[in-house]
C-alpha cells in the first residue's frame, strides 16, 4: 500500500437550492403554495403580488365551489367559556368550607383539555397539608358535577362515572368497565359470559351501553375552529365533455417590480441581481406545476369517462407508471404532484391519491380497480347479518361469484383495515 494523489472524473447528481424549491413547490397543496408565495413576497422586495380573487386564504364569490360539506355558520362561533371556568362556576355554587374549596378549585384547574384530572395526590397533600380521605372527598365533589364522567382519573372511572342509572344491565356495566373494560374492548363476550355467568345477550346489550358513553366528557369545551378541505382541481362537465380547471390559476399575479432599477451601487446590484434569479426561479416552478398536473389530469379524464359520468364504482385501475408514461414525465413526479391535493368531481370530492388505483384481474378479463373493490366491501359489510358477519373467505368467495374478481384474503384484509372494518370476530353481535 501507498499514498498517492490521483485525478478523476466522476459524474453525480446534487440537489441545487432551486431543486429543491421546484420539488417542494410541486407537492404544496394550493392553499400550501399561497402562503409559500406570500412568505418569498415578505422576503423578497423584487416580487409585487395582484391578489383581486384570494382574500388571507378564502377564496372570493368570484367563482363558487361545491365540496360537498355543508357550512354550519354556527361551527365558526368559538366557546367563550372554558371547561375550567364551567367547572368553577358549578363549584362556587356548592358553599364549601373554605380550606376544602381551596383544593377543589386547585384540582379543577389541573384537568385537561378531554376532562380528566392530572394530579400527583401526595404532592396535593403535601402543598394543602391535608389527609388523604380529604383529597379522596374533594375528587368525589367535582366528580358530581356536569358533565357526567370529569375529574376521572383513567378511562375505566370515567365511564364508570356516567353509568349512574340503577338497574341489573347497568350494574353487569359498571363491572365490566372496571374490572374488564380491555376483554370489553376486545369484544370477548363469550369469556365475560362464563366469568359473570349470565346469557352472552346480556353481555352485548351491556357493551352497546358502554359504547354510548363519552371517552372524552371535557372535549366539547374545546375552541378549534372547523377546517374544511378546499379542492386543488376542478373537473366539470360542460356540454358533455370534462375540462381541468386548476385553483392556482388565480393565485396572486406576481410580477416583478421596477422600483429598485435606479440603485447603482455594488453590493445592491449583486443583491438586486441574486433576488431577480430567485423570483424568476419562483414563476418558472410555478408554471411547470401548473403544466404538471395539467398533464396528468388531462390522462386521468381520458380514462376515467365512466367514473365521472356514474361515480366511483365505475373507477377505472390506473398506476402512476402508467400515468406518468403518458404524461411523459417520471413516475416520482406523479407521486410528488398528486400528493396532499384533491380533486372535486361530479361526484364528490376526492384525494387525488385515492382515483390512482392498482389492477385486479376478473373473469370477464376487464381490471377492477381497488376503490372499486373496497366500496364493494363496505356495501358487503354494510348489509350484512350482524349476527352472522362475512369472514375474509366469504367476501373473497362474493367478489369472485358477484364481481368474477379474483383477490387473496391477505388483500381483503389488508384492505378491510384501511376501510378501518373490524374483523369478523369483533363485529358479531348477539342480539
Amino acid at each position: 500500500m501507498e499514498l498517492g494523489l490521483i485525478q478523476k472524473q466522476t459524474t453525480k447528481l446534487v440537489m441545487t437550492t432551486q431543486l429543491h424549491q421546484a420539488i417542494s413547490i410541486l407537492q404544496y397543496s394550493t392553499v400550501e403554495l399561497l402562503e409559500y408565495v406570500k412568505e418569498q413576497a415578505l422576503e423578497n422586495p423584487l416580487i409585487e403580488l395582484h391578489s383581486p380573487s384570494w382574500d388571507g386564504g378564502v377564496r372570493s364569490s368570484k367563482r363558487s365551489y361545491d365540496t360537498g360539506l355543508k357550512k354550519d355558520p354556527l361551527e365558526y362561533a368559538e366557546t367563550r367559556k372554558s371547561l375550567h371556568d364551567e367547572l368553577h362556576d358549578q363549584a362556587r355554587c356548592l358553599h364549601f368550607p373554605r380550606k376544602r374549596e381551596a383544593v377543589v378549585h386547585y384540582l379543577i384547574d389541573n384537568i385537561d383539555e378531554s376532562g380528566y384530572l392530572r394530579i400527583n395526590e401526595t404532592e396535593v397533600m403535601n402543598y394543602f397539608d391535608v389527609e388523604h380521605f380529604e383529597i379522596t372527598e374533594a375528587i368525589r365533589e367535582i366528580q358530581l358535577l356536569d358533565p357526567p364522567g370529569i375529574g376521572a382519573r383513567s378511562l375505566s372511572e370515567c365511564l364508570f362515572l356516567q353509568l349512574n342509572e340503577s338497574g341489573e344491565i347497568f350494574e353487569l356495566a359498571r363491572d365490566l368497565v372496571s374490572y374488564h373494560l380491555k376483554a370489553l374492548a376486545e369484544k370477548k363476550y363469550r369469556e365475560l359470559s362464563r366469568e359473570f355467568h349470565v346469557p352472552v345477550e346480556q353481555i352485548q346489550r351491556a357493551a352497546d351501553i358502554v359504547a354510548d358513553l363519552d371517552p372524552h366528557p371535557g372535549s366539547k369545551w374545546g375552541i378549534d375552529k372547523p377546517s374544511y378541505i378546499v379542492p386543488d382541481v376542478m373537473i366539470e362537465e360542460k356540454n358533455g365533455r370534462f375540462s381541468i380547471a386548476l385553483l392556482d390559476d388565480d393565485l396572486p399575479a406576481m410580477k416583478v417590480s421596477n422600483a429598485y432599477r435606479s440603485f447603482k451601487n455594488n453590493e445592491a446590484e449583486e443583491y438586486l441581481k441574486d433576488k431577480y434569479q430567485q423570483v424568476s426561479w419562483l414563476l418558472k416552478s410555478i408554471e411547470q406545476r401548473k403544466q404538471t398536473l395539467r398533464a396528468i389530469m388531462g390522462v386521468f379524464i381520458v380514462h376515467q369517462q365512466n367514473f365521472l359520468r356514474n361515480g366511483i364504482s365505475e373507477l377505472s385501475p390506473i398506476t402512476l407508471r402508467e400515468v406518468a408514461m403518458e404524461a411523459d414525465v417520471h413516475e416520482s413526479t406523479v407521486s410528488r404532484a398528486i400528493k396532499s391535493k384533491y380533486v372535486q368531481t361530479p361526484h364528490g370530492l376526492f384525494a387525488l391519491k385515492d382515483l390512482f388505483t392498482s389492477k385486479l384481474s376478473s373473469e370477464s378479463g376487464e381490471a377492477a380497480s381497488s376503490s372499486s373493490v373496497k366500496l364493494f366491501i363496505k356495501e358487503l359489510v354494510e348489509n350484512e347479518n350482524k349476527m352472522k358477519p362475512l369472514s375474509d373467505q366469504k367476501i373473497v368467495e362474493a367478489l369472485h361469484i358477484q364481481k368474477g374478481i379474483e383477490v387473496s384474503r391477505r388483500t381483503i384484509a389488508k384492505y378491510r383495515d384501511e376501510l378501518k372494518i373490524l374483523s369478523s370476530s369483533k363485529r358479531k353481535r348477539f342480539s
